[in-house]
């Protein structure tokens, strides 16, 4: 679904809180948002884990625009005072990273489950009855088959991550069916482009091509990924605010998954240097592949990807050069 589609379906202003709107996918959203005439208010912690500066940068262009709060999701009396001025709710705020998790599994668990019970709470208290929720194809565990479909039985996660996602998954399943609101559950596969965060794959890789440095590889380069364009996922989470009642879930991908080395080699073609690879051990609690069947999105919600691998990552240089500190001009 297009942008003009987008616009098209939408039903005039509403209130909209984005938890997490000042992450690498919630300020594009908010942004989004803004531009088609909603009210946008943003809760955000502003972790330290991913700089508050660069968060708070990424809302600059529309901060005079929204309603921020730098708020914790577990901080119950903030989200009910808010709740009370909502419509709907698009729910992206948890601790992300797969590798952290597995130092710090009691805090994924707080943040990202007692977080999302925290929501739903002051959500049914308020009367809100629409929610989209955020997840992640971690949920679908260590596969060497795809595509992932949303009904295919979900294996045990492979990373206390993608334990809190699927828990998450599960709160809100429960609570709809126990209060009878609008849920979709939308699982996003490795979102890249302007933004994105700094210890993700494609930032750090283009780091060390514009530096010189090698770029360490985890495991053989044989694992595929299903990569997908920020302002793409963005268009499926706006098709799955405009729809309402009952339960959905759906994937958002591109679904066409590429190898680790035929990114490694496309990056670094659109970056204009030769990659120096240095060979590690496959991480703990990586996947092999992660390819989303697309059927539902396209099907309930209109969903298209429209941006290829190399023209996303022609954007996400262009963002780069622009904005990271001492990123290098390449050739």
């Amino acid at each position: 679904m297009g942008k003009q589609q987008i616009q098209d379906c939408h039903s005039g202003s509403r209130r909209v809180l984005v938890t997490g709107g000042a992450g690498f996918i919630g300020s594009h959203l908010v942004e989004a948002l803004v531009e088609r005439g909603d009210q946008v208010i943003v809760v955000d912690n502003l972790d330290p884990y991913y700089s508050p500066a660069r968060k708070l940068r990424n809302l600059a262009s529309v901060m005079d625009r929204i309603s921020f709060h730098q708020a914790d999701i577990c901080d119950a009396p903030t989200l009910a005072a808010l709740m009370s001025n909502t419509d709907i709710v698009v729910h992206l705020a948890a601790k992300a990273g797969v590798r952290p998790s597995l130092s710090d599994p009691a805090a994924y668990a707080h943040v990202n489950v007692g977080g999302t019970a925290v929501l739903l709470e002051t959500m049914t208290q308020a009367g809100v009855k629409r929610l989209v929720n955020v997840s992640s194809s971690s949920v679908y565990g260590a596969r060497i088959q795809g595509p992932f479909a949303e009904g295919d039985a979900l294996p045990t996660p492979t990373s206390p991550y993608a334990c809190s996602k699927r828990a998450a998954e599960l709160m809100c399943d429960t609570w709809q069916r126990l209060h009878g609101f609008s849920l979709t559950n939308l699982r996003l596969f490795t979102v890249f482009g302007p933004r994105q965060r700094p210890d993700m794959a494609i930032h750090r890789f283009t780091r060390a091509l514009l530096d010189g440095r090698p770029i360490t590889l985890f495991g053989d380069g044989s694992s595929t990924r299903d990569y997908t364009y920020v302002g793409d996922i963005v268009q499926g989470i706006l098709a799955a605010m405009e729809r309402s009642g009952g339960r959905l879930v759906a994937n958002l991908g591109n679904d066409r998954p590429v190898t680790l080395m035929s990114l490694v080699d496309t990056l670094a073609s659109v970056v204009g240097r030769v990659p120096e690879l240095r060979i590690a051990d496959q991480q703990e609690g990586d996947v092999p592949m992660t390819w989303a069947d697309l059927g539902v999105a396209r099907k309930a919600l209109g969903y298209q990807p429209s941006v290829g691998l190399r023209e996303g990552l022609e954007r996400f240089l262009e963002w780069f050069e622009n904005q990271e500190p001492g990123a290098a001009r390449h050739p």
